[in-house]
Protein backbone atom coordinates (compact mmCIF):
# COMPACT_ATOMS: atom_id res chain seq x y z
CA UNK A 1 0.00 0.00 0.00
CA UNK A 2 1.23 3.49 -0.79
CA UNK A 3 1.53 6.18 1.85
CA UNK A 4 -1.43 8.01 0.29
CA UNK A 5 -3.69 4.97 0.59
CA UNK A 6 -2.66 4.26 4.18
CA UNK A 7 -3.32 7.90 5.00
CA UNK A 8 -6.76 7.78 3.36
CA UNK A 9 -7.72 4.75 5.45
CA UNK A 10 -6.41 6.31 8.66
CA UNK A 11 -8.33 9.53 8.00
CA UNK A 12 -11.52 7.58 7.30
CA UNK A 13 -11.18 5.61 10.54
CA UNK A 14 -10.42 8.74 12.57
CA UNK A 15 -13.35 10.55 11.00
CA UNK A 16 -15.83 7.82 11.93
CA UNK A 17 -14.50 6.43 15.21
CA UNK A 18 -13.01 9.59 16.70
CA UNK A 19 -12.48 9.11 20.44
CA UNK A 20 -14.27 5.75 20.36
CA UNK A 21 -17.38 3.86 19.27
CA UNK A 22 -19.53 4.75 22.26
CA UNK A 23 -22.42 2.51 21.23
CA UNK A 24 -20.29 -0.62 21.01
CA UNK A 25 -18.39 0.22 24.20
CA UNK A 26 -21.66 0.72 26.06
CA UNK A 27 -23.48 -2.34 24.73
CA UNK A 28 -20.88 -5.00 23.91
CA UNK A 29 -18.56 -6.64 26.48
CA UNK A 30 -14.89 -6.07 25.68
CA UNK A 31 -14.13 -9.80 25.74
CA UNK A 32 -16.88 -10.76 23.30
CA UNK A 33 -15.80 -12.24 19.96
CA UNK A 34 -17.76 -12.40 16.72
CA UNK A 35 -17.45 -13.14 13.03
CA UNK A 36 -18.70 -11.07 10.15
CA UNK A 37 -19.38 -11.50 6.43
CA UNK A 38 -19.41 -8.92 3.63
CA UNK A 39 -22.32 -9.99 1.45
CA UNK A 40 -23.17 -8.87 -2.09
CA UNK A 41 -26.74 -7.58 -2.56
CA UNK A 42 -26.71 -6.76 -6.28
CA UNK A 43 -24.66 -7.78 -9.35
CA UNK A 44 -21.34 -5.95 -9.22
CA UNK A 45 -17.63 -5.96 -9.96
CA UNK A 46 -15.78 -5.90 -6.66
CA UNK A 47 -12.93 -3.52 -5.83
CA UNK A 48 -11.24 -2.33 -2.66
CA UNK A 49 -10.83 -5.75 -1.08
CA UNK A 50 -7.17 -5.09 -0.27
CA UNK A 51 -8.20 -2.30 2.08
CA UNK A 52 -9.92 -4.65 4.52
CA UNK A 53 -6.65 -6.02 5.85
CA UNK A 54 -5.32 -2.50 6.29
CA UNK A 55 -8.46 -1.29 8.06
CA UNK A 56 -8.41 -4.12 10.60
CA UNK A 57 -4.65 -3.90 11.04
CA UNK A 58 -5.00 -0.24 12.00
CA UNK A 59 -7.56 -1.06 14.72
CA UNK A 60 -6.23 -4.43 15.93
CA UNK A 61 -8.31 -7.12 17.55
CA UNK A 62 -8.88 -9.24 14.44
CA UNK A 63 -7.69 -12.85 14.38
CA UNK A 64 -8.73 -14.02 10.92
CA UNK A 65 -9.58 -12.36 7.63
CA UNK A 66 -10.40 -14.35 4.51
CA UNK A 67 -10.87 -12.73 1.10
CA UNK A 68 -13.11 -14.95 -1.01
CA UNK A 69 -13.31 -12.44 -3.87
CA UNK A 70 -10.63 -10.17 -5.28
CA UNK A 71 -10.67 -6.93 -7.24
CA UNK A 72 -12.15 -7.44 -10.70
CA UNK A 73 -14.28 -10.45 -9.77
CA UNK A 74 -17.89 -10.36 -10.94
CA UNK A 75 -20.19 -11.10 -8.01
CA UNK A 76 -23.86 -12.01 -7.76
CA UNK A 77 -26.33 -11.37 -4.92
CA UNK A 78 -25.72 -13.62 -1.94
CA UNK A 79 -22.02 -14.19 -2.61
CA UNK A 80 -19.56 -13.44 0.18
CA UNK A 81 -16.66 -11.11 -0.55
CA UNK A 82 -14.81 -11.61 2.73
CA UNK A 83 -15.19 -12.97 6.23
CA UNK A 84 -13.54 -11.69 9.39
CA UNK A 85 -13.31 -12.94 12.97
CA UNK A 86 -12.15 -11.13 16.09
CA UNK A 87 -13.24 -8.80 18.86
CA UNK A 88 -16.87 -7.82 18.35
CA UNK A 89 -16.16 -4.19 19.18
CA UNK A 90 -13.50 -4.01 16.48
CA UNK A 91 -15.78 -5.51 13.85
CA UNK A 92 -18.54 -3.06 14.77
CA UNK A 93 -16.38 0.04 14.80
CA UNK A 94 -14.81 -0.81 11.44
CA UNK A 95 -18.05 -1.83 9.73
CA UNK A 96 -19.02 1.51 8.19
CA UNK A 97 -15.55 2.48 6.99
CA UNK A 98 -15.03 -0.94 5.40
CA UNK A 99 -18.42 -0.77 3.69
CA UNK A 100 -17.91 2.81 2.52
CA UNK A 101 -14.71 1.85 0.73
CA UNK A 102 -16.08 -1.41 -0.70
CA UNK A 103 -19.35 0.11 -1.86
CA UNK A 104 -17.75 3.18 -3.43
CA UNK A 105 -14.86 1.42 -5.15
CA UNK A 106 -16.98 -1.50 -6.31
CA UNK A 107 -19.38 1.05 -7.75
CA UNK A 108 -16.55 2.56 -9.81
CA UNK A 109 -15.39 -0.88 -10.94
CA UNK A 110 -18.92 -1.87 -11.90
CA UNK A 111 -19.44 1.30 -13.94
CA UNK A 112 -16.06 0.84 -15.61
CA UNK A 113 -17.02 -2.70 -16.59
CA UNK A 114 -20.21 -1.39 -18.24
CA UNK A 115 -18.15 1.00 -20.38
CA UNK A 116 -15.61 -1.68 -21.27
CA UNK A 117 -18.38 -4.05 -22.34
CA UNK A 118 -20.12 -1.30 -24.32
CA UNK A 119 -17.09 -0.78 -26.60
CA UNK A 120 -16.11 -4.45 -26.93
CA UNK A 121 -15.04 -5.35 -30.45
CA UNK A 122 -14.45 -1.76 -31.62
CA UNK A 123 -10.69 -1.74 -31.01
CA UNK A 124 -11.13 1.44 -28.95
CA UNK A 125 -9.99 1.66 -25.33
CA UNK A 126 -11.86 3.48 -22.57
CA UNK A 127 -9.78 5.82 -20.39
CA UNK A 128 -10.53 7.24 -16.97
CA UNK A 129 -9.88 10.89 -16.05
CA UNK A 130 -8.73 13.07 -13.16
CA UNK A 131 -12.37 13.68 -12.16
CA UNK A 132 -12.00 11.72 -8.95
CA UNK A 133 -12.96 12.17 -5.31
CA UNK A 134 -10.28 14.40 -3.69
CA UNK A 135 -7.83 12.22 -1.79
CA UNK A 136 -9.09 8.96 -3.31
CA UNK A 137 -7.63 9.13 -6.81
CA UNK A 138 -5.27 6.16 -6.46
CA UNK A 139 -8.06 4.00 -5.11
CA UNK A 140 -10.65 5.07 -7.67
CA UNK A 141 -8.24 4.61 -10.57
CA UNK A 142 -7.34 1.15 -9.26
CA UNK A 143 -11.06 0.38 -9.13
CA UNK A 144 -11.53 1.61 -12.71
CA UNK A 145 -8.67 -0.62 -13.82
CA UNK A 146 -10.24 -3.58 -11.99
CA UNK A 147 -13.39 -2.88 -13.96
CA UNK A 148 -11.55 -3.37 -17.22
CA UNK A 149 -10.74 0.09 -18.56
CA UNK A 150 -7.36 1.79 -19.00
CA UNK A 151 -5.86 4.28 -16.57
CA UNK A 152 -4.97 7.66 -18.07
CA UNK A 153 -2.46 10.04 -16.49
CA UNK A 154 -2.48 10.05 -12.71
CA UNK A 155 -2.05 13.80 -12.32
CA UNK A 156 -0.48 16.92 -13.74
CA UNK A 157 3.01 15.53 -13.14
CA UNK A 158 3.31 12.34 -15.19
CA UNK A 159 2.21 13.37 -18.69
CA UNK A 160 1.55 16.54 -20.64
CA UNK A 161 -1.94 17.46 -21.84
CA UNK A 162 -1.97 20.76 -23.69
CA UNK A 163 -5.44 22.31 -23.53
CA UNK A 164 -6.86 25.53 -24.89
CA UNK A 165 -5.69 27.69 -21.98
CA UNK A 166 -2.16 26.29 -22.28
CA UNK A 167 -2.20 27.12 -25.99
CA UNK A 168 -3.32 30.67 -25.25
CA UNK A 169 -0.68 31.13 -22.55
CA UNK A 170 2.08 29.60 -24.69
CA UNK A 171 1.27 31.75 -27.71
CA UNK A 172 0.01 29.07 -30.08
CA UNK A 173 -0.33 25.35 -30.74
CA UNK A 174 3.04 24.80 -32.38
CA UNK A 175 4.92 26.73 -29.69
CA UNK A 176 3.25 24.76 -26.92
CA UNK A 177 3.98 21.44 -28.62
CA UNK A 178 7.62 22.30 -29.29
CA UNK A 179 8.21 23.25 -25.68
CA UNK A 180 6.37 20.19 -24.41
CA UNK A 181 8.37 17.79 -26.58
CA UNK A 182 11.57 19.14 -25.02
CA UNK A 183 10.58 17.59 -21.67
CA UNK A 184 10.67 14.02 -22.95
CA UNK A 185 7.28 13.31 -21.34
CA UNK A 186 4.27 11.88 -23.22
CA UNK A 187 2.49 14.77 -24.93
CA UNK A 188 -1.17 15.07 -25.85
CA UNK A 189 -2.75 18.18 -27.35
CA UNK A 190 -6.39 19.25 -27.45
CA UNK A 191 -7.54 20.78 -30.71
CA UNK A 192 -10.86 22.58 -31.19
CA UNK A 193 -10.73 23.77 -34.77
CA UNK A 194 -9.55 22.45 -38.13
CA UNK A 195 -6.84 25.08 -38.15
CA UNK A 196 -5.53 23.92 -34.76
CA UNK A 197 -5.67 20.35 -36.02
CA UNK A 198 -3.52 21.17 -39.05
CA UNK A 199 -1.07 23.16 -36.92
CA UNK A 200 -0.79 20.38 -34.35
CA UNK A 201 -0.10 17.73 -36.98
CA UNK A 202 2.46 19.96 -38.71
CA UNK A 203 4.18 20.43 -35.33
CA UNK A 204 4.51 16.67 -34.89
CA UNK A 205 1.69 15.99 -32.45
CA UNK A 206 1.43 12.25 -31.86
CA UNK A 207 -1.62 12.15 -29.58
CA UNK A 208 -4.66 14.37 -30.13
CA UNK A 209 -7.65 15.07 -27.89
CA UNK A 210 -10.84 15.96 -29.76
CA UNK A 211 -13.39 17.40 -27.36
CA UNK A 212 -17.14 17.87 -27.63
CA UNK A 213 -17.62 16.59 -31.17
CA UNK A 214 -20.59 14.54 -32.25
CA UNK A 215 -19.81 10.98 -33.38
CA UNK A 216 -20.37 12.07 -37.00
CA UNK A 217 -18.00 15.04 -36.65
CA UNK A 218 -15.42 12.85 -34.90
CA UNK A 219 -15.56 10.31 -37.73
CA UNK A 220 -14.80 13.02 -40.31
CA UNK A 221 -11.95 14.50 -38.30
CA UNK A 222 -10.40 11.08 -37.71
CA UNK A 223 -10.62 10.31 -41.43
CA UNK A 224 -8.67 13.52 -42.13
CA UNK A 225 -6.05 12.65 -39.49
CA UNK A 226 -5.59 9.37 -41.36
CA UNK A 227 -3.47 7.65 -38.74
CA UNK A 228 -0.93 10.46 -38.38
CA UNK A 229 -1.66 10.65 -34.63
CA UNK A 230 -3.46 8.70 -31.94
CA UNK A 231 -6.91 10.13 -31.22
CA UNK A 232 -8.85 10.38 -27.97
CA UNK A 233 -12.44 11.58 -27.87
CA UNK A 234 -13.91 13.23 -24.79
CA UNK A 235 -16.74 15.49 -23.72
CA UNK A 236 -20.31 14.36 -23.20
CA UNK A 237 -19.46 10.67 -23.51
CA UNK A 238 -21.90 8.52 -21.57
CA UNK A 239 -22.75 4.86 -21.34
CA UNK A 240 -25.57 5.44 -23.83
CA UNK A 241 -23.35 6.91 -26.56
CA UNK A 242 -19.88 5.53 -25.84
CA UNK A 243 -20.13 2.80 -28.47
CA UNK A 244 -21.06 5.33 -31.14
CA UNK A 245 -17.92 7.31 -30.28
CA UNK A 246 -15.77 4.19 -30.06
CA UNK A 247 -16.92 3.16 -33.55
CA UNK A 248 -15.60 6.33 -35.19
CA UNK A 249 -12.07 4.97 -35.55
CA UNK A 250 -10.82 6.66 -32.37
CA UNK A 251 -8.06 4.97 -30.42
CA UNK A 252 -9.46 6.06 -27.06
CA UNK A 253 -12.57 7.52 -25.47
CA UNK A 254 -12.58 9.02 -22.00
CA UNK A 255 -15.42 9.65 -19.58
CA UNK A 256 -15.28 11.36 -16.21
CA UNK A 257 -18.60 9.77 -15.31
CA UNK A 258 -16.85 6.48 -14.56
CA UNK A 259 -15.40 7.99 -11.40
CA UNK A 260 -17.32 11.16 -10.59
CA UNK A 261 -20.82 9.75 -11.15
CA UNK A 262 -20.55 6.07 -10.24
CA UNK A 263 -23.06 5.12 -7.57
CA UNK A 264 -22.23 3.06 -4.50
CA UNK A 265 -23.29 -0.56 -4.85
CA UNK A 266 -25.18 -2.60 -2.28
CA UNK A 267 -22.91 -4.63 0.01
CA UNK A 268 -23.92 -5.51 3.57
CA UNK A 269 -22.08 -6.70 6.66
CA UNK A 270 -23.63 -9.49 8.77
CA UNK A 271 -22.25 -10.07 12.26
CA UNK A 272 -22.72 -13.24 14.29
CA UNK A 273 -21.36 -14.24 17.67
CA UNK A 274 -18.35 -16.49 17.37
Amino acid sequence: MTVDIVDAVRRALAEDIGSGDVTSMACVPAERHASGSFIVREPLVVAGTGLLRLIYHERGGVEELHLWKHDGHVCQPGEVIATVRGQARTLLECERVALNFLQRLSGVATEARRYAEAVAGTGCKVLDTRKTTPGLRLLEKAAALAGGITNHRLGLFDAILIKNNHIAAAGGVSTAIRRAHATGLPVQVEVRTREELREALDAGAEHLLLDNLTPEEARRWIADIAGRAKVELSGGITLDNVRAYASTGADFVSSGAITHSAGAVDISFRLELA
